[in-house]
């Protein structure tokens, strides 16, 4: 499972969202996370321009358009600014729960240093320096689109439903298709992966 796709998943039995995200695996190694990091804080701007992530549009009216990886539609910087923040908001609901040391950083990374820069440069409203942020925006497409997240836990804050994420797939089925003695069993593997706290919890439609 990609982390972009958990800027749109929702509770399938209440509707609620954002859902929480435990993470216990990636198909990544941490050395993906590392040079994520590396990139990211290279001084060489052309470097994050040649990646050609985002794609900058410049029509006759004079108003700049964008898209990359996660809006994929072509949109107006204004407009794109404000999604990207929003997909970066679904950040503080990820938990990495990981041996990894690096994709940790990635994920604090993204949460203060990368999210602060985006809101600075929405505040300035000059279009025309956009390049300013594209080390931030080639950092959060490579995250969300290049990650994928091996083994997890997708939570329901609101019904206390828990989801599994097994081999990159996300388990979200009804109550009444799903079957105890696998999710139990899931439990029991990554048990030392969860917080007590949330063992705790009224789990559904399973617990230990």
């Amino acid at each position: 499972m990609k982390p972009w796709l958990h800027d749109i998943l929702a509770c399938p039995i209440c509707k609620h969202y954002p859902l929480n995200l435990i993470v216990f695996s990636y198909e990544n190694d941490d050395i993906f996370f590392k040079e994520l990091i590396d990139d990211y804080f290279r001084k060489d701007l052309d470097f994050h321009i040649n990646n050609k992530i985002p794609e900058l549009f410049k029509e006759k009216n004079q108003i700049y358009y964008i898209r990359d990886n996660i809006i994929i539609e072509k949109t107006s910087i204004n407009i794109y600014l404000d999604l990207i923040k929003s997909s970066l908001e679904e950040m503080n609901y990820v938990k990495d729960n990981t041996l990894f040391t690096y994709s940790k950083k990635c994920l604090n990374l993204t949460k203060k240093e990368v999210k602060n820069k985006l809101i600075e440069f929405s505040n300035e409203q000059n279009q025309q320096k956009i390049n300013k942020i594209y080390p931030e925006l080639n950092f959060i497409n490579k995250l969300k689109i290049e990650t994928e997240i091996k083994d997890g836990l997708l939570f329901c804050s609101k019904c206390e439903r828990w989801y599994p994420i097994i081999d990159s797939i996300p388990h979200m089925l009804p109550d009444k298709y799903r079957n105890k003695e696998d999710d139990i069993e899931f439990l029991k593997i990554h048990q030392k992966s969860l917080d007590p706290e949330f063992l705790n919890k009224n789990l559904k439609p399973f617990n230990l």
